[in-house]
């Protein structure tokens, strides 16, 4: 059992994400977000989960599917709408948009538009803190089709051999793009690659943030305690095609509902209410607060500026 106020936060990040993603992908209509944009939806409780799990000091890489991953990190929202935005404001300046959020200050060393790009970077991170001593731990999210990138088990390999203290959180959400798993591996369970390299490796239920939590922290204290790197997949869906402009009418219906009946916000709002004693009225007023701060933040970034011209040109010079 864990306490209320334990569940509030857990349940708050859920719900923001799930808010971010449905409302982004309406401003995203609306022609206020630029590019692709790839929802983070019916995956929320395996970035809160381990995120819930981890110290001010650990850092995180994540994904083109990354924004649950730093809002679970404690990202501003205002930040983050105004990067999404192309606003000056943003954490990248409006240069990076959705695919390549960081926040360094937060322990979020990025997200990658690269399949795989994010798996070498937590890698060298956690090399990194071996070599300074440091009591920190690194995470890398990734997915089920990264796995199938040279990248995904040359950093695996190497992190094994020198015992790094990392944290490889594998989200299978079935779908490479719009290849199922199935049909791009003959072994579907991706946590038994690990075995192969002789670490610790095992799956989750990726909709569960309770199991994600408890399964994630006791891997954080094995690699704070040198027993590391450890392999974690969590098994989930997204509920949506591979980006906001695919249809997705390739996912099988029956199976998008069997993981919808199991959604990942309902699971740790019923969490809150079993186990942190929280009533309706409690939670709506949670969920108006969490409103209310993105709402506040969609303002701040439509009053932001861009980045001038000038300004933009400084920068491509200094680099």
């Amino acid at each position: 059992m864990y306490s209320k106020k334990f569940w509030t936060a857990v349940y708050e990040k859920l719900y923001m994400i799930r808010l971010f993603e449905t409302r982004c992908v309406q401003l995203y209509r609306q022609g206020l977000i630029r590019g692709y944009y790839h929802p983070y939806t019916g995956e929320e409780a395996i970035a809160v989960g381990v995120c819930a799990a981890l110290e001010k000091g650990d850092c995180i890489t994540s994904t083109h599917r990354g924004h649950g991953h730093c809002i679970a990190r404690g990202a501003d929202i205002r930040k983050m709408v105004a990067e999404l935005f192309g606003k000056k404001t943003g954490y990248c300046s409006g240069l990076g948009g959705s695919m390549h959020i960081a926040d360094f200050d937060g322990g979020n060393l990025g997200a990658n538009g690269i399949v795989g790009g994010g798996i070498p970077l937590g890698a060298g991170a956690a090399l990194g803190m071996s070599i300074r001593g440091e009591d920190r731990v690194s995470v890398v999210f990734t997915s089920d089709g990264a796995s199938n990138n040279g990248v995904f088990m040359e950093s695996l390999n190497l992190a094994a051999i020198w015992n790094l203290p990392l944290l490889l959180v594998v989200e299978n959400n079935h779908y490479a793009v719009s290849t199922p798993i199935e049909k791009s591996t003959r072994e579907t369970d991706i946590y038994k690659r690990g075995i192969g390299y002789g670490i610790e490796s095992f799956s989750v239920d990726g909709n569960d943030v309770l199991e994600v939590y408890e399964r994630a922290k006791e891997s954080v204290g094995a690699c704070r305690a040198g027993r590391g790197p450890i392999l974690m997949e969590a098994k989930t869906y997204r509920y949506g095609g591979h980006h906001v402009n695919d249809p997705g009418l390739y996912m099988p219906k029956e199976r998008l509902d069997h993981y919808q009946s199991r959604d990942p916000v309902a699971i740790g709002r019923s969490y809150l209410m079993t186990q942190g004693g929280a009533a309706e009225d409690e939670i709506r007023t949670i969920e108006q607060s969490v409103e209310r701060t993105f709402e506040e933040a969609v303002a701040y970034a439509k009053a932001s500026p861009e980045m001038t011209v000038e300004e933009f040109m400084a920068l491509v010079e200094a680099y």
